[in-house]
């Protein structure tokens, strides 16, 4: 494997460092020791620490877009002659794995926790992908299946709450107790199958 440009490197450890500390906490100096460079060298490739976090988030973002089925326009397909329940469980617990092990994207989401309130840009960025996003899919996806008759016809929004925030706490718990993860994977699974047998529509 190649090694990386010292570019490369700035990022890597301004990402590690803003996802432990947080982007105010973290100094150039800071970047600069862990990167083993001088900090006039870290200059010459950004011209500040803001310019590091925007080409971050940028790199967050793309990739965010690429690989979330969340943001994503189209729903995925679903073969409706299957389990239906057994297909979405097994898509939602391969996008949640994703979301956990990906290390841009767990990173880039640690980061935006712990700034939220300190920076307006990552406060925006969090509310989008860790509830805009995620509603707007799962109301799409709840409607669908209300369509194919697989659910009763309910409040659609609350529905989609229902289904998939305590997805996301699981996803935060993950985050802070990694040991855990397939323990809360698990509830996972129960949880769908509990939502399918409240929701099904009788045939």
């Amino acid at each position: 494997m190649d090694k990386p440009s010292t570019k490369e490197e700035i990022l890597n450890v301004a990402m590690d460092l803003f996802s432990q500390k947080g982007f105010e906490a973290t100094s150039m100096s800071m970047i600069a020791d862990a990167v083993g460079v001088r900090k006039a060298s870290l200059y010459s490739h950004f011209k500040s620490k803001q310019a590091i976090l925007d080409e971050l988030v940028n790199m967050v973002l793309v990739n965010y877009s690429r690989h979330s089925i969340f943001a994503r326009e189209e729903l995925p397909l679903i073969d409706y002659d299957k389990d239906v329940i057994e297909e979405i469980s097994t898509m939602i617990k391969g996008q949640i794995r994703y979301i956990i092990h990906d290390p841009n994207v767990a990173k880039g989401r640690k980061m935006c926790v712990i700034e939220q309130f300190q920076n307006k840009e990552l406060s925006k960025i969090q509310t989008k992908h860790n509830y805009q996003d995620i509603m707007d899919y799962f109301e799409r996806l709840i409607k669908e299946l209300i369509d194919k008759k697989i659910l009763i016809d309910d409040d659609v929004t609350i529905m989609a709450a229902e289904f998939s925030l305590p997805i996301t706490v699981w996803i935060n718990c993950c985050d802070r107790e990694p040991e855990r993860e397939e323990e809360f994977m698990d509830l996972v699974e129960r949880h769908i199958r509990q939502f399918f047998r409240m929701y099904k529509k009788e045939r």
